[in-house]
């Protein structure tokens, strides 16, 4: 019975892969909206916030309404917004009064999608039968990072070979992907995170529970960590070594993506034979000492490695985190899987907005803000060590 559950976690896989599309494709789209239909770039930044700001609302909502549907519908439904936003951005456009109202809409289905994605996809692995589900757990997060990293290349190779005037066509290519899985989610077995007759914490109990807050700030810092590089990486490469834009995304965000990938990736593999929370502290210290080396090292070479290195830091923390939630809160269901998707979102979305602000009071010095963010990796290293107590 096992073996069937594999097609679910394979399933699982791809439903991953798919958030990474629906957050990283439009991105690559943005000077080509402001040349095509005069979008200013104000309202194009708008796009990232309603993007995250929609699946931070479907993180809390989903609390109410996923165990009444169920897992299944839940999943076809994340994948079938998920398609849906991506082919209407080839269509609304044209259709709305203004382009950007258009885009928006687009934007705001597909971000649904991707806000259910994150909430119930950990879950759903986290109930299928497996001997080791910290390492099922690490290598679902991983097809995140090779999502990301294949939405890059795969896109950029596209445009150089058909010029990104025919954008809408892989728009359509991209949105193939979660409308086959839904239909394999369709006919995949599903298993159930809780023993029949048990029914999950609610929001009450959780919120009574001191070590479910520990885990909530452990995920926004794991969010916070991640981001507040990744989002900044592109910069340091252009900045620091005087590269155009394509060169800087390669060198810095996919070299990030790829090192946090291969940290999943090894732990999904070996992780029976590797102390979890051992294997947090040390990737928390090497977080913080890749942190120090991009603030303080006046070498714009060894800035861009300390990014990788960085990468490859962060690569447990986010489903580390789950994963010990699920060992000590057995009976947290739903709840407590939403409420963390919506920690880790805020994290994600809090840590660059740190190194921003910071920055900008430093005179646009993005190696003071980098240093400012330093405080998320060095509180998550706290929190695994109240856990671990």
């Amino acid at each position: 019975m096992k073996n069937q559950y594999n097609k679910t976690i394979t399933a699982c896989f791809i439903g991953y892969i798919v958030q990474a599309i629906v957050n990283n494709f439009v991105p690559l789209l943005f000077l080509t909206f402001e040349r095509t239909y005069a979008v200013p770039l104000s309202q194009i930044t708008l796009l990232v916030t309603i993007n995250f700001g929609v699946q931070l609302l479907v993180d809390l909502l989903s609390v109410g309404f996923v165990d009444k549907i169920g897992y299944r519908a839940s999943m076809i439904m994340a994948h079938l917004f998920s398609a849906s936003g991506l082919i209407l951005l080839t269509i609304l456009p044209e259709l709305m009064p203004t382009p950007f109202m258009g885009i928006l809409l687009a934007v705001v289905i597909y971000a649904i999608g991707g806000g259910l994605l994150e909430v119930i996809v950990s879950p759903v692995v986290e109930a299928c039968p497996s001997e080791n589900k910290e390492k099922a757990m690490s290598m679902l997060h991983s097809f995140y990072c090779w999502g990301h990293v294949g939405v890059v290349a795969i896109s950029t190779l596209f445009f150089y070979l058909f010029g990104i005037h025919n954008w809408k066509v892989l728009a359509v290519i991209w949105a193939i992907i979660p409308l086959c899985n839904a239909f394999a989610f369709t006919k995949v077995p599903m298993a159930s995170l809780l023993e029949d007759g048990e029914t999950g914490l609610r929001i009450g109990e959780l919120f009574a529970n001191k070590i479910f807050w520990i885990l909530f700030i452990m995920m926004i810092c794991a969010g916070a960590s991640e981001q507040a590089v990744s989002q900044w990486a592109s910069t340091f490469a252009e900045q620091g070594l005087g590269i155009s834009k394509m060169i800087g995304d390669l060198a810095g965000p996919m070299a990030f993506a790829i090192m946090m990938g291969a940290s999943r990736a090894y732990y999904g593999k070996y992780g029976e034979k590797i102390d979890l929370d051992r294997f947090m502290i040390y990737s928390s210290v090497l977080c913080i000492i890749s942190y120090l080396g991009i603030s303080l090292i006046p070498i714009p070479q060894f800035s861009l490695v300390a990014c990788a290195v960085c990468g490859l830091s962060v690569g447990i923390m986010w489903p580390g985190t789950f994963s010990k939630a699920s060992a000590v809160l057995s009976k947290g269901g739903t709840a407590m899987f939403a409420l963390l998707a919506l920690g880790g979102d805020v994290g994600c979305s809090g840590g660059p907005t740190v190194v921003g602000i910071v920055s900008s009071s430093m005179n646009n010095n993005l190696k003071m803000g980098i240093l400012a963010a330093i405080v998320f990796p060095i509180i998550l290293l706290i929190g695994i060590l109240f856990c671990r107590k």
